[in-house]
Formats: C-alpha cells, structure tokens, sequence
C-alpha cells in the first residue's frame, strides 16, 4: 500500500496557471508551486478542487461514467464490440492478476482502486488545510465554507463508488505524508465503510447551501441522491446473507442489524429528497395517464421527452439533481464522444455498446402488453411480404413498441441523421442499415452501410445487430465534433424506483402500493400504462423490470444484478441479429444463435466482488485482507 498512499499529487498545480485570484502566481514560476502556496490563496484552493472534481471518476479526460466502454456491456444490456474480454467477470478470467475494464481509468476509472486513491488523498489534502486558508472577505469566508462542503461529496463519491464495488475500504480522513509507514493498513468492515461514506455525505448536506450555487457543482441534493443509492445497496440481498459463500465476511456482508431497518433507511433517504427536502425536482413531461391507445404522434411526444432528458444543454431540466457539464462549443475541455462512440459506423462512428437481443425483447408494445416475437415461425424467424406488413405492421418486431424503445435503440430502419457524403448515394432515406439489401430472387444487392461489411469503417460496425441511441446528440457529427448534452449522474426517476423498491421490499400491503405508485409516475411519463398488483412478488418483477427499461445504458444493470445476487441467470452469448431487407418491400428477421457475437459465462460468487490487484496486495501488510474467491 505504500506507493498508493504516500503519493502527493503534485499534477494539478499546474491548473493554478488559470486562476484570476493571482498574487501567488505572480510571485513564483509555475513548475515551483508546493501545497503550501497551494494553501495560501483562496482562488488556488479553489482551482484544486476543480482538479479533485476532474478526478472523481479516477481520470481526467471525462469525468463521468460517460466513458467509450460503458459498465452495462459487462451486462445482459449492451456489448463492447471492441474490448468485450475486458469483462474478465463474463469470460471467468477476472482476477488480481486481470482486472481488465475495473483497472482502466480510460474506459473505467470509478473502480480504479489506485486512481481514486490518489484522488481521495488530494481531497484529504484539501479538507486538512482549507480551514487555514487566509480570507479578508465574508463572501471569500462562504466561499471557503462551500469548497469544504464540495469536498466532502467529492470524497462521499469516491468512497462510495469503490465500495459498491469492493466492499470493506481503506478509510482515511487524513492526508498521508511522505515516508509513512502502512504495512499495517487494514480494510475496515462493511459496514465502517458506509457509515464513514454516510458522515462525509451528512458533512456536505449540513455544510452546502440550499441554492445559488453554480450549476455543476455538488449540492445538497447531489449528496442526498448518493446516499439513496448507497443505502439502496446496504439494504439488499447480496450484503444482507443473499449469497450464502459470502454472509459471515464481515468485508462483503453486514453482521449485525436487520435488513427490514436497512430497507427502512433507503426509504426516508429517498423519500426525503422526493418531498423536496433538498430542493423541488419533477419527472420531466407529464405523470397523468397516457391516452389509451397511444397514436403514433402520442408514441413520438412521448419518446422524444425521454431522448431528451438526456440530450439536454445549457440549464438543466426539472428532473436532473446532478450532471456532468461539457464545454458548449463542442472543443475543449471535459470530453463527451457519445455519437463517435456508439454511433453507426456508416457515419464514420464507432459503433460501440450495442444493445443485446434479448435486452430489445424486454421493452413491451406500446399498450404495455409483453413483446412477443413468435408469429407462428417460431422464437428466432420473422418473415413477411409487402403486402402482409401493410395488412399487419406488427409483423415487424420493431412497430408499435414503446415509447422508450424508439428512444434508447438504433435499429434497423431507425431514422437518424443525414448520412456523411461519402455515404448519402447509398441511403437517402438516413435510415440505420444493420441488415443487407437483396434483389426478389434472394441475390444481394448491397451491404449494409451499418454492417461489419460496410463500405464505411466496416470494422467498427455492429456485431449483433443494434446500436444505441441514448446519450447521443442527433445534432452532432460525431466524426467531428464533441458531444455538448451533459451526462445525467442523478436524476428523480432515480429516486422514485430507489424508493419504490425499498417500499416494495418492506412488504406489507400499504409499503407495496406506495411502491407501485412510484413506478407508476415513471411509467406514466414514459407513456405507459399503470401496474396493478398487491402481490410483493410481483411487484418486485416490476421494480426490475422497470429499472431495466427506464435506467437503460446508464451504470445501474452491473451493480442491480450484484445487489439481487441473480447475475448468473441472465448470462448468456451474445448473438447476431440478422436482416434481410428486399428491394421489392419484403423483410425477414433472424435471430441466429449459431453467429455468437459474443461467448459469455459466470464463473461463480467471487465476481459479485472486484478483486484488489496484485499489485497492491504485494505492498501491503499480512493484515490486508482480498477480497473472498481469489
């Protein structure tokens, strides 16, 4: 552990060069700059915390989970088409030796053990001198107290992230000095690590003001919406005695308490930021019933708000407690590449998290009955004439689904955006292309543009048949330009399902139809129709369902699976979804099991846990403790 806790990050006084406040600066060079001077201005103070803020995600080049290889390809959601074996947990090679995508801060970094170590060390640099930091002013003196409060979110982040990964952490409040000693370091329980992840989050709640700050920055309620997603793991299965091989490790396991009272906490945690504890948020569009059918206009109205809470710039919309800002002009700054990143190759994009089968199948038909492939050819064939999709659109499994599917995926016949010159002869209709067009007597006539035979960066196209729409800009040429829509890390839908299932799983009839009450509001601004049941075990497959659907893409899958302790039932190969579009109007969809994009496996309880790298393990103590299977 020495290397990882004796390092003083030196890296972010060069950020001091931008800073107004500038006495200091101009009485010594740059590359001379220390802690010290560091500490001596408030406008230098502040500049380090924007660098801590810029490595809260472990790297510097987009600090959020907006990343090129997003945490749900390690899940039944989406596929890494460029580094699926990263995914050490789905290929049974994860280990301490081969940490894979949990040890690459360009893909990952809220996991990188070693990356937010170095980052927790510059905020308890920081929370160790603001107090000494010299102000002549009462709105410098607010200032100071506010950077304290950002702090402590900042850290409550950090740790919070790497113990719903690992479980029993490290804890220090203290920055560690050159030449310490740390063979003796142990990991605290799981339990010591939230309680003190929950004091640093109290900390920020107590100390941040209740508005005027800027918009970015941590607030009240950002704090408030990590500890209710903390508190939501704490209460579930997998640390409450759920998985049997890890119940009496006290790193992975509660050992005292009770989990109704867990359940309990993530409730009032919830709850409170629902009743407008920390602020007034509202679901983005409407909660009132959706009209009943839902016209096509009704099924567009409603998707185009959802696409939009995440395409959204500039002042953030009702529903966003906390997002990640990007630069406006599209250069510079923070990097947001989600349209070069996931999109089509056919517009020199790079086509990556792709949406799986059986993750499309899940969404529902836009009256909110269940999505049934079979048409009487069986669960993997669809094929129809012109003629039989003009009687019956439904025919095609990609007509009259809901809202939230035309919004989260790019499919075959997908409207999207004009095509790129090199391209637009061969599509002037800019429909996606992940099918192959044929001549009527079954000859091909050409690839299709978003094919991994493409004429367009073939390499980079699907290898299952889908891409991903969410989190993209239709206004961005990705193979250009950066992103300018923020990245959503918080947001009321959120809370609403937190809440829900913590009501849910209490149990009693009155906490079950407060819960399905909850998903009801969520499911009506999406344009779906109301649950209905007084069953918890039903209610419990809606919660699911619905944090599936309406949290899509957005980091949650990994970790819902690993609190539910169900990740081995839903691993499964990847495989092509294959289209055949005929010039003459008629259309064939087959889902071949036999073309596996992707071969996954589980290889037991010890992945419900990052391990510690070896390399870690090396520099510490006996004491130190790994995490349990490896």
């Amino acid at each position: 552990m020495k290397k990882v806790f004796s390092y003083i990050l030196t890296i972010a006084m060069f950020l001091m060069m931008a800073t107004s406040c500038t006495d200091v600066l101009d009485q010594k060079p740059v590359d001379s700059f220390n802690q010290e001077a560091v500490f001596t201005d408030i406008g230098l103070t502040r500049a380090f915390l924007g660098r801590c803020y810029d490595r809260m995600y472990g790297h510097s080049n987009s600090n959020s989970r907006c990343v090129e290889d997003l945490l749900d390809s390690g899940t039944d959601q989406t596929l890494c088409i460029h580094r699926p074996t990263n995914y050490g947990h789905l290929k049974n090679t994860l280990s301490p030796d081969m940490l894979g995508y949990f040890n690459n801060t360009g893909y990952n970094g809220s996991m990188n053990w070693n990356a937010i170590y170095s980052n927790i060390q510059n905020v308890n640099l920081l929370l160790a001198n603001i107090d000494n930091v010299p102000v002549t002013t009462a709105p410098d003196e607010a200032l100071k107290e506010r950077i304290k409060g950002e702090a402590y979110f900042i850290r409550g982040m950090m740790y919070g992230n790497l113990w719903m990964s690992y479980g029993g952490l490290v804890l220090s409040d203290k920055p560690f000095v050159l030449g310490e000693e740390f063979l003796t370091i142990t990991r605290s329980s799981l339990e010591e690590t939230l309680n003190f992840i929950i004091a640093d989050l109290d900390q920020a709640i107590a100390i941040l003001p209740a508005s005027g700050m800027e918009q970015g920055r941590a607030t009240r309620a950002a704090a408030a919406a990590m500890k209710s997603r903390l508190l939501l793991f704490a209460a579930s299965p997998l640390v409450n005695g759920g998985l049997a091989s890890t119940a009496t490790n006290p790193l992975v396991a509660f050992q005292g308490g009770g989990q109704p009272a867990r359940w309990q906490a993530a409730k009032a945690a919830a709850e409170a930021i629902i009743n407008g504890t920390y602020g007034t948020f509202s679901l983005v569009g409407t909660t009132s019933d959706p009209p009943s059918p839902l016209t096509e206009a009704d099924v567009k109205t409603y998707s185009d708000t959802y696409f939009n809470i995440f395409n959204q710039k500039g002042k953030w919309n009702s529903e966003t407690i906390h997002a990640i800002q990007y630069v406006l002009s599209g250069l510079g700054g923070n990097v947001n590449r989600c349209n070069i990143w996931y999109g089509p190759n056919g517009y020199h994009n790079w086509g990556n998290n792709d949406p799986t089968e059986p993750a499309v199948r899940k969404f529902e038909m836009a009256d909110g009955s269940k999505f049934v492939w079979d048409v009487g050819q069986g669960n993997n064939l669809r094929q129809a004439t012109a003629a039989q999709l003009a009687a019956n659109p439904y025919l095609n499994p990609y007509y009259g689904r809901e809202p939230r599917f035309y919004a989260i995926v790019n499919y075959h016949g997908a409207s999207w955006q004009q095509r790129p010159t090199d391209a637009a002869g061969f599509d002037p209709l800019n429909r996606i292309q992940t099918g192959h067009i044929y001549n009527p007597d079954g000859t091909k006539k050409a690839n299709g543009l978003d094919t991994r035979q493409s004429i367009i960066e073939g390499w980079n196209g699907t290898k299952n048949g889908y891409y991903l729409r969410k989190f993209m800009d239709p206004g961005t040429v990705g193979q250009y330009f950066y992103n300018t829509n923020h990245y959503v890390e918080f947001r009321l839908a959120e809370i609403l399902l937190n809440y829900a299932e913590a009501c849910i799983e209490l149990g009693d009839a009155a906490n079950i139809q407060e819960g399905i009450a909850k998903i009801n509001m969520v499911r009506n601004r999406a344009g779906m129709p109301d649950r209905v049941t007084t069953d918890q075990a039903t209610a419990r497959d809606y919660l699911r369902h619905e944090r599936f659907i309406e949290l899509f893409g957005e980091g949650f899958r990994w970790y819902d699976l690993r609190r539910w302790v169900i990740f081995p039932s839903v691993v499964e190969n990847v495989c092509e979804m294959k289209i055949k579009e005929y010039t003459n109007g008629n259309m064939e969809w087959f889902y071949d099991q036999t073309a596996i994009a992707d071969e996954r496996t589980w290889g037991g309880d010890k992945y419900y846990w990052i391990p510690i790298s070896r390399d870690e393990m090396n520099k510490s103590g006996e004491e130190f403790q790994q995490n349990p299977g490896y």
